[in-house]
Parts: C-alpha cells; sequence; structure tokens
C-alpha cells in the first residue's frame, strides 16, 4: 500500500501522520466541548497540547523502543524515525497521565475531572489511528483464509493481504470498539450519573478488555518473556479503572 498521502515540496506526508493529527484536531473538538459545561477555556486546551503533545509523543516512542531495544541498539539513527509508525499507545497513557498530574497542580485544575475530559478525546484519536496501522500494514492479526475476510469492503481485503497471505484486520477490531467506548464515555459524562473520575474509570476498563481480548488475535505484539506486555498491562488498568469507579466521588466544579 502507498503510505504516502501526499508531498509538500520534496517532503513525502505519510498518511500514518494524517490520521495522528486528525485525531489530535478531533479531539481538541471534544476536549473544548466538554470543557465548557465545567469551566475550562479554549485557551487551556491548547496550553495542554503545545506542552502535553510532545511529551505523550516522547512516551509513546520510548515505550516501543524499550521492548524493541535490541533491534534498536544495531540501528540507532531509526529511533528518531517516527514518520512510518513504531508508537506504543500505553507508553503515552503513562506520560500522559504523568504530564497531566503536573499541569492540573500548576492551573489549580481538577485533577480526575480535568483527565475525564481528556479521557473521551484520548480515545477518539486512538480509534482514527488505528487507521493508520492499516496504511503501514501493521498490529495485523493472524492468518486467515480470503473467504474469512470476505464480509469486508474491498479495500480492507486488499490491505490485509499481508506477504502472500490473510490477515484479521485486528486494527477495525480495535477502532470500532474504540469508538464504542468512546460512545459510552460522552454519554456518561453528560448523564445525571456522572462523578469525577467514572470516565477515566470508563476508559481504562472498557479500552483495557478490549485491548487484551484483540491483543490474543495479533502476531507483532510487544512481549516480556513469554508474555503480550499489552495483555499484562490491560489487566493492572481494568483493576485500577475499576477502583477508579467504586471510589469516584461528586463532580464538584471544573476548577479548583
Amino acid at each position: 500500500m502507498d503510505r504516502v498521502a501526499f508531498q509538500i515540496g520534496p517532503v513525502p506526508i505519510m498518511w500514518y501522520a494524517v490520521f495522528i493529527v486528525s485525531g489530535i484536531i478531533l479531539g481538541l473538538g471534544v476536549v473544548t466541548w466538554l470543557g465548557k459545561s465545567k469551566g475550562y477555556d479554549f485557551e487551556d486546551w491548547i496550553d495542554f497540547l503545545l506542552l502535553g503533545l510532545p511529551i505523550g509523543l516522547v512516551g509513546t516512542r520510548l515505550y516501543f523502543i524499550l521492548f524493541n531495544l535490541p533491534y534498536y541498539q544495531d540501528n540507532p539513527a531509526e529511533m528518531f524515525n517516527v514518520r512510518g509508525g513504531g508508537l506504543a499507545i500505553h507508553g503515552g497513557m503513562i506520560a500522559g497521565l504523568i504530564f497531566t498530574y503536573f499541569f492540573t497542580k500548576k492551573k489549580n485544575f481538577d485533577f480526575l475531572i480535568t483527565v475525564d475530559i481528556l479521557a473521551p478525546a484520548f480515545i477518539l484519536g486512538q480509534s482514527i489511528g488505528r487507521w493508520g496501522n492499516f496504511i503501514n500494514q501493521e498490529a495485523y492479526g493472524q492468518v486467515v483464509s480470503q473467504e474469512t475476510l470476505s464480509w469486508l469492503p474491498q479495500f480492507i481485503q486488499e490491505g490485509m493481504y499481508i506477504n502472500g497471505v490473510y490477515h484479521q484486520p485486528t486494527f477495525l477490531y480495535e477502532s470500532i470498539w474504540n469508538l464504542v467506548v468512546f460512545v459510552i464515555m460522552i454519554v456518561l459524562f453528560k448523564s445525571k450519573y456522572y462523578k469525577p473520575g467514572r470516565v477515566l474509570g470508563i476508559y481504562l476498563i472498557g479500552y483495557s478488555i478490549g485491548r487484551f481480548v484483540i491483543e490474543d488475535l495479533r502476531m507483532d505484539s510487544l512481549y516480556l518473556g513469554n508474555f503480550q506486555v499489552a495483555r499484562l498491562i490491560s489487566i493492572v488498568l481494568i483493576a485500577a479503572g475499576a477502583y477508579l469507579f467504586y471510589r469516584s466521588m461528586s463532580s464538584g466544579k471544573g476548577k479548583n
């Protein structure tokens, strides 16, 4: 598949980057919309984006490099080549949560409400970003017959024909699952049942359940010994989400 969306002069712009940027723009719209009801300003999110985005991207890259260390030790220059992929979402989650904690302290915002606003935007971006994996022909699943994929549009079938065989479109499963979780989070945030921390709890539980199940179908998982790293992290995040949901308190105000 052609990974180049278009060119600006001699510089090729990759589809992966187009999907990532699209997710960021839509995510900014989501946090602006949700934040209004809690007293946040558009400028607050611009400040967050300008500082948090590079930190999050570094986190996703470092996490990926860490679990592919032998390759990058032999090819150190490739550590800086992110145009074709190689970003791990769990690294971005960890870096993002740490940054958000200090950001809310500096701005005197409520941490739980802030992450409740950010979480739907984050998973929407994940849903969109999975299509970048499709273009790059990565994050795909086990070998299947063409007949198994016959229910899918032709372009997806063709995209899942990799190295002479067809694969499960795990990118599609996760993209759809994330979109469902996104809708649930928005409905909860806007409902009378919302309490600070509950949306983040739903994100951690919902995303991680989907990732745990889908990861078993993938062929390019990161491993720690004999264990898939994403499944181990998912178990921890499900427990953390359940704890957050259980301990959630009254919503209060968007800012302290």
